[in-house]
């Protein structure tokens, strides 16, 4: 894995745009983490992903509105690193000649730090919730997110938008545990400078 570079964080911090500007400047490949979710979860059954395969029973309603924060954050699939195993296999068949930059929130510290050979080689971005709203607030209109499926959207707004700041407070605490970089992303940076901070990280 000494190829491999690793970008996480909380969702909504700009981890794809830094990713893809990094790539772009020094010729990497770009693995996106969320966009093999849907082909990870095929690719498990229940005794690997129990959480994975007891949120894919659920409808809408069940997984959005009428589960606390704390819970959905607690048994949340991907936020306790079930199928990590299956990026690490998707890498396996990268060329090692070609630097890889992986993005995304499922990239959990104490999972990642065992992967790293050396410092320069992992960061997280951790989006305040001010900056997280404006961020998803630009990406979709109202009528096009999926909460508009179930039945009260307002509250699975809410209540996402409380276990994602759950989860990246847990980032902030992990991270700094394990003395692991991560840079707030609050909106005083522009991206290229967001993207400079994370080169330093990289030691590029």
């Amino acid at each position: 894995m000494r190829h491999v570079y690793w970008i996480g964080g909380g969702s909504g911090a700009g981890k794809s745009t830094i990713a893809r500007r990094l790539a772009e400047r020094h010729g990497w490949y770009v693995y996106s983490a969320d966009d093999v979710m849907a082909d990870h979860a095929r690719r498990t059954d229940a005794g690997q992903a129990p959480f994975l395969h007891a949120f894919m029973a659920m409808d809408m309603d069940q997984r959005w509105v009428e589960r606390s924060p704390e819970t959905m954050l607690e048994t949340f699939h991907w936020f306790s690193g079930e199928a990590l195993g299956l990026i690490l296999q998707d890498l396996a068949l990268v060329p090692r000649r070609t630097p890889v930059v992986v993005e995304g929130f499922r990239l959990l510290p104490h999972l990642v730090r065992p992967l790293l050979t050396g410092p320069g080689e992992a960061v997280w971005l951790l989006p305040t919730p001010e900056f997280r709203q404006v961020a998803f607030s630009s990406r979709a209109a109202p009528e096009g997110r999926f909460t508009r499926k179930t039945r009260d959207p307002e509250r699975a707004e809410h209540n996402i938008a409380v276990r994602d700041a759950l989860f990246t407070e847990r980032l902030r605490e992990e991270t700094g545990r394990l003395g692991l970089p991560a840079l707030t992303v609050d909106g005083t940076m522009t991206e290229e400078e967001l993207a400079e901070r994370v080169a330093e990280v990289f030691r590029l």
